[in-house]
């Protein structure tokens, strides 16, 4: 158990980038892997109770830690964090979030809930003076890497490269580096031939964990499990080995109270409506044309807008770019050759081009400035007809 213990922890950590250290408590390591199951969605409570010591848990570890292989693909992420990294890389993401539209409560705010108008705007200009200093050094970044690209085009082996990467003008610079460089790719190699390996006999270690289940089974620990599903889980103790434990604690208490409070409004907004709709059939009453036009013309006008940003509707959907990429520089060439300065997708055998990624974003960004015109506008006609219910009062904005 305690072998196991440490094995999760060491895991868990690595995938939450945070280092390790032998001498760290058994009673932080076990504190921390349920935390982390917690956090990654494994609430089997058996689990939970296991002792602080360490001493018991083998079975119920074995479970967890083939809960991670399956759902979290834990090799695959410990061999992605893991590799030997001898290019320029950068993140390209494509995909488009899906932001759920803003909830708009009847209920007024807790005394609790209230926050300053002037500490939300000072955190507003904080957080924009960061991402502004974040975008400069980036920049800089940028005109960095393109100068190496530049200066040491027509260098490489490689034809479809062309340039060196930091890591090797680094190695050209200071040729004792290959030692530890070969090292590294040496240990990479055995881990890949240790996951093919692996892959083999995947289909072994399921089906003794299926032996497993059913041990558990007879035992009565199934069923067990199904009955403490359904009362009150509970969090393991805050510690100080998970700084981010009680915050999230918290945030959980607070989803949980607002998902009863937005519940009980949806029951009542339903009722209501349900109510307004058989006392507007009873009295037979019907939709004007004019009415009905105008709510069909808003509608079709809110859909043109929304479309505006897809470049063609009978076009094929092309897949949203999502993962790491090597920056590789092009040349000007011919429209046969359309990369400029792309990024070689480690998955994609085609370059993809940084114009189109930019292409896209920029679409991404037309259409996200279109939806906040349109909420700026609801919350000045709201803003207005608040200010016609007073006066004597004079509102200036901003």
């Amino acid at each position: 158990s305690l072998d196991f213990w440490r094995l999760l922890y060491v895991l868990l950590k690595q995938i939450h980038g945070g280092r390790w250290t032998e001498s760290d408590a058994i009673g932080s390591q076990v504190r921390f892997v349920k935390w982390a199951l917690w956090y990654h969605g494994y609430g089997r409570p058996q689990l939970q109770q296991l002792p602080a010591d360490g001493s018991l848990g083998s079975r119920e570890l074995l479970l967890a830690f083939s809960w991670l292989l399956q759902n979290l693909h834990l090799l695959e992420q410990l061999l992605a964090r893991n590799r030997v990294r001898t290019g320029d890389e950068t993140s390209v993401c494509t995909c488009e979030d899906d932001v759920p539209s803003s909830l708009e409560g009847t209920s007024e705010a807790g005394a609790e809930d209230r926050v300053d108008v002037r500490y939300l705007q000072w955190l507003n200009g904080r957080l924009r003076l960061q991402w502004c200093t974040l975008h400069a050094q980036h920049q800089e970044q940028c005109k960095l890497l393109h100068k190496i690209h530049l200066f040491t085009s027509g260098s490489h082996m490689d034809q479809n490269l062309g340039h060196f990467s930091v890591t090797e003008t680094d190695l050209t610079r200071h040729p004792e580096n290959y030692k530890q460089l070969l090292q590294l790719l040496e240990s990479e190699t055995m881990q890949l031939e240790a996951f093919l390996e692996w892959k083999q006999l995947e289909p072994v270690y399921w089906q003794w964990m299926e032996t497993v289940l059913d041990s558990m089974a007879e035992e009565g620990n199934m069923c067990e499990s199904q009955v403490a599903h359904g009362e009150k889980r509970r969090l393991p103790e805050v510690s100080s080995c998970c700084p981010w434990a009680a915050r999230l604690a918290g945030q959980m208490d607070r989803l949980s109270r607002d998902l009863l409070a937005l519940q009980e409004q949806l029951q009542q907004m339903v009722a209501q409506r349900k109510a307004a709709w058989w006392e507007k059939v009873a009295a037979g009453e019907e939709l004007q044309k004019e009415r009905f036009s105008t709510t069909a013309r808003k509608i079709q006008e809110s859909v043109e807008l929304k479309l505006r940003g897809l470049p063609c509707l009978r076009a094929p959907k092309k897949s949203e770019m999502h993962g790491s990429c090597r920056l590789v520089l092009r040349n000007e060439h011919p429209a046969s050759q359309r990369d400029i300065a792309g990024c070689v997708s480690r998955e994609a055998v085609s370059a993809v081009s940084a114009a189109e990624v930019i292409r896209q974003l920029q679409v991404r960004e037309a259409s996200l400035q279109r939806e906040l015109q349109q909420l700026r506008e609801q919350c000045r006609l709201r803003l207005h007809g608040i200010a016609e219910g007073w006066e004597g009062v004079i509102f200036i904005s901003p």
